[in-house]
């Protein structure tokens, strides 16, 4: 019974020594970690960052926008014939007053030398009649005729004036109609397809006419702004101090960076549409790379002015929180601490700041996610982007 005890005796004791034991390697083990994660946290947070900068910014209105032919044109017959010729090539540009079409003239010339001939003949006639007038003249001072046949004969040299007038219109009539056999372009601009072939009779009531001619240099572009920017534009067109708009408008593709031209405003539409809520605007733009095309859906920036010495950050600066829009700003100790801003717009990768900021303040544009306020950060090297294996570091800009 007695070494029974002692042996219950030495159990509990030896349990107790490796409860004791276990405790203390757990212990050590997390108390290491700990002490690495102290040790680490004093290191600096590889950022990149920027300063704010104070520039002239330009004050933009964003629009949608259509291109439109400047000015178009569809040709037509302005009387009935056969189509005998055609003076250009589908799609090519022709110039003002270029013969495009020449139809069957012989009825108008024909017309034209009847109408001349008319007139010959009753030019003749009032030679005839003057001649007579002459001698009746003389006759009645001589008292040889009564007056009344004096009369008659002035008469007769009147109503032959008058028929040589006629002829005169008559003749103008059918040269115009022989003119009319030859179209020639409107306007210079590019041509449409050819909608009769030669050898088709054509009429002045066709509908689709003989080819649409559109001027595409210049150009116009219509596109549409908010009504609430109505106020907004109304002040910039004022202070242009101009007759006209002449406010600059820039056109770029759809969704896209590069600018396809650059023209000024030129109209303000009268009135606001109530049903979308818009406010439709014209533009006019020189086109000499023909890079704008009418139908064409363009977006639009309407440059309504400067704004001077507007404090800029790009955009990766600016972080959104539940607080709303913040930066983290670099103090001269080099440690970060948030700062809450107002912005006024967002363009060309930058941010302009109304409020929260000011110029030459050190922020941080890349590598928030790893920040809070109070941390130190040093500047992230062109060289420290890459890791050992040649790939960028996690978390650092390319």
């Amino acid at each position: 019974m007695a070494i029974s005890s002692a042996r219950r005796s030495f159990l509990w004791w030896g349990l107790a020594a490796l409860l004791i034991l276990s405790v203390w390697g757990w212990w050590s083990g997390r108390a290491r970690p700990a002490v690495a994660a102290a040790g680490t946290g004093t290191a600096p947070v590889l950022v990149h960052t920027t300063t704010v900068a104070e520039r002239d910014m330009p004050i933009r209105l964003q629009g949608l926008g259509a291109v439109q032919a400047w000015a178009s044109v569809t040709v037509r017959a302005r009387i009935d014939g056969q189509l005998e010729s055609v003076g250009f090539r589908e799609g090519e540009v022709v110039r003002q007053g270029q013969l495009i079409a020449q139809l069957d003239d012989r009825v108008q010339k024909a017309q034209l030398a009847q109408a001349v001939a008319q007139r010959a003949r009753d030019q003749a006639q009032l030679d005839n009649a003057r001649q007579d007038l002459t001698r009746y003249v003389e006759l009645a001072r001589h008292g040889a005729i009564d007056r009344k046949t004096l009369d008659t004969q002035r008469a007769q040299v009147a109503v032959l004036q008058a028929t040589i007038q006629a002829d005169e219109a008559q003749i103008q009539a059918a040269r115009v109609q022989l003119d009319y056999t030859r179209i020639t372009a409107p306007l210079t601009g590019r041509t449409g397809t050819l909608r009769v072939d030669p050898g088709n009779l054509v009429r002045a009531t066709d509908a689709d006419g003989l080819v649409l001619i559109n001027q595409v240099d210049p150009i116009a572009v219509s596109f549409t702004v908010p009504d609430t920017a109505f106020a907004e534009v109304q002040a910039a067109v004022h202070a242009a101090g101009r007759p006209g708009p002449g406010l600059a408008v820039e056109v770029y593709g759809r969704g896209q960076p590069e600018r396809l031209g650059q023209g000024e405003l030129v109209l303000v539409d009268n009135q606001i549409d109530a049903a979308s809520g818009t406010l439709r605007l014209k533009a006019r733009l020189d086109n000499p790379d023909m890079a704008l095309w009418p139908g064409q859906t363009v977006d639009v920036r309407l440059i309504l002015g400067d704004r001077s010495k507007a404090l800029v950050v790009p955009e990766s600066a600016v972080q959104r929180g539940a607080q709303g829009l913040y930066v983290y700003v670099v103090g001269d100790d080099d440690t970060v601490r948030v700062q809450t801003v107002r912005t006024v717009v967002a363009q060309d990768g930058l941010i302009v700041v109304a409020e929260g900021l000011s110029a030459g303040q050190r922020v941080v544009i890349d590598g928030q996610y790893k920040l809070r306020p109070g941390l130190k950060i040093a500047e992230l090297k062109a060289a420290d982007q890459a890791a050992p294996d040649g790939k960028s570091a996690p978390g650092n800009a390319s």
